[in-house]
């Protein structure tokens, strides 16, 4: 069929079939996305999935549909297999130095998905990470929760002084020993004075 068309297009055609069959791989990429997107919001909305996993899995299905169209498109081009090959070995060394060097940020991440997951606690719960036994530990109320931290507002003894807020890290909540109390009620034993303070008043 190719000697049947005109010289000046026969020309054209070791040009304008790679650029056609890049479109294309383009094209079959970004209705892909749109798919994913479409399935993690049904489950955002139908099977209650944290918006924070949300974003998550756009992003991640977004780089991987990418980087796979990227490769595709550069072997329609012309580039050589070995040169994509090195370049993947490359990129694959560099995500790997890159994934021991943000091991920390991976497992923060990693133990979000637990709490979500999992659910040790919830928004608005009053929580006490124990160090040890029945050692005191960290406390307040969780008012946020993102991929890296438990944001906790601390709960003053005196009402009148608003408390500081807490950033901890989520992979703690799976190395300590986690004491929660549901509802909007302060724990009593919180309100209470120190211990300290009680025995000095009453040897007074």
């Amino acid at each position: 069929m190719k000697h049947h068309l005109p010289e000046w297009l026969q020309g054209w055609l070791g040009t304008i079939v790679p650029i056609g069959q890049a479109l294309l791989i383009v094209l079959a990429a970004w209705l892909l996305q749109q798919l994913v997107r479409r399935l993690v919001r049904r489950l955002m909305d139908r099977r209650g999935l944290p918006p924070e996993m949300g974003v998550v899995l756009h992003r991640v299905s977004a780089a991987l549909i990418g980087f796979g169209a990227l490769l595709m498109v550069l072997e329609r081009l012309g580039v050589s297999g070995t040169v994509l090959w090195t370049a993947f070995t490359s990129f694959a060394a560099v995500g790997a130095v890159a994934f021991f060097a943000a091991w920390s940020v991976l497992s923060n991440i990693f133990c979000t998905v637990l709490i979500f997951t999992t659910r040790p606690f919830r928004l608005y719960d009053y929580i006490e990470v124990v160090e040890n036994g029945e050692k005191p530990g960290l406390k307040g109320r969780v008012v946020d929760i993102n991929l890296i931290y438990t944001t906790l507002q601390e709960v003053p003894r005196d009402p009148e002084h608003a408390g500081s807020s807490l950033q901890v890290p989520n992979s703690l909540f799976f190395q300590r020993v986690v004491r929660r109390w549901r509802g909007s009620e302060v724990p009593v034993a919180w309100m209470a004075p120190p211990a300290a303070a009680v025995i000095e008043g009453g040897s007074t």
